[in-house]
């Protein structure tokens, strides 16, 4: 499974990790290119809320072993 792992630049606490979010579309050939990363930003803002400047969030495109499917949308302690 596909997932996109959020992140926020912090200066002083370093970057944070927000959540991550399963890929929705089905046709794998819609994956990919320069307005999918967008759209998935603004897909993550609209998720995780605007706490921050555009280029203060980012995302890390991941695939998930089924066996942390459990702890998706899950922030570390």
């Amino acid at each position: 499974m596909i997932v996109y792992k959020f992140y926020l630049r912090d200066p002083i606490k370093g970057d944070i990790f927000l959540g991550a979010l399963p890929e929705r579309r089905k046709n794998p050939q819609r994956v990919g290119g320069e307005s999918t990363e967008e759209s998935v930003i603004n897909w993550g803002r609209a998720y995780f809320g605007r706490n921050g400047k555009d280029e203060d969030i980012y995302f890390v495109k991941t695939v998930l072993e089924e066996r942390e499917k459990r702890y998706l949308n899950h922030s570390p302690p």
